[in-house]
């Protein structure tokens, strides 16, 4: 048999304590298997970590790929839990009682404001949702940060980042500003990862993105969001998201088949407790509560 390199053996050591390399599901009682949206990633990844250092006796094996690769391996029994940042497809639905008998059942841990960024030196401040539907649809005519009345350092050509089509984050953000039909215009550069987004908007002056608000640094700015050009912005917070004053807050879930038990019961009461809810704030979420 080869010998594991360096990296694997560090990757197979970390995945029996609390981050899994992936693979599906050991059957263990004490592993638990969760994956999917890339905006809740470093919150499970905290999670597990917070919780299996309590409770030793119990792995939680966590990774990312997008809501729909977690709703994608819940619906083939590689999952014990999905997150996601979209709610889940009725076909999807359909699949997972196909294959599993039963239905995928979801539980709100925490809400989310999908901010927008753009550069901490883009002089614009806010946005309204039919600008961001000229800039991001097919039919858009915002091509240039001159139409909206500003000048960006270098070139004046938007530079439009967006999220992969597996990700629950471009799911909503096409439905929430696109509408139901709407659809994305070619040539935006897509990223696989929440925190990508965010980095490629940091370093590039004409750039604007959307993200989860748990990512945001010093070197990008969220601008306020109006649901008309007439109506007054709403910045991306805590407390604008809870009451549904911003216009694109929304629930961050995990779908389970069926009623958890056991030990998958005990994690989600966890995550939905006290403790667990406090890690939310502390990333940058809204807790339930």
């Amino acid at each position: 048999m080869s010998r594991m390199s360096v990296p694997q053996i560090a990757c197979f050591a970390l995945s029996l304590a609390v981050l899994g390399c992936g693979g599906g599901n050991s059957g263990s009682d004490n592993t638990i298997q969760v994956g999917g949206s890339d905006t809740m990633v470093n919150v499970a990844q905290k999670w597990a970590e917070v919780y299996t250092s309590e409770n030793p006796s119990i792995s939680v094996q966590v990774s990312g790929g997008g809501s729909g690769v977690g709703i994608a391996g819940l619906m083939d029994g590689e999952l014990d839990m999905a997150n996601a940042s979209r709610a889940i497809k009725e076909e999807e639905q359909g699949l997972v009682k196909k294959n599993l008998s039963k239905e995928a059942l979801e539980h709100i841990v925490g809400r989310d404001a999908l901010a927008v960024y753009v550069h901490k030196d883009n002089p614009l401040t806010k946005i309204s949702l039919s600008q961001l539907a000229a800039i991001y649809g097919e039919n858009g005519d915002i091509t240039q940060w001159s139409q909206l009345g500003i000048k960006v350092e270098g070139d004046d050509e938007i530079i439009r980042v967006s999220r992969q089509n597996s990700s629950g984050t471009y799911v909503y953000f096409r439905e929430t500003v696109l509408g139901k039909t709407g659809n994305y215009k070619q040539g935006a550069i897509n990223q696989s990862g929440s925190k990508d987004v965010v980095d490629l908007v940091s370093t590039t002056p004409s750039a604007i993105g959307y993200s989860g608000m748990g990512y945001a640094t010093d070197q990008v700015k969220m601008l306020s969001v109006s649901k008309t050009n007439d109506e007054d912005p709403v910045e991306p917070t805590a407390e604008s998201a809870a009451s549904g004053d911003y216009p694109i807050a929304r629930p961050l879930l995990i779908y389970t088949i069926g009623q958890p038990s056991g030990a998958l019961k005990t994690y989600l009461d966890w995550i939905l407790s006290e403790k667990g809810q406090k890690i939310v704030s502390d990333l940058g979420y809204v807790p339930i509560n």
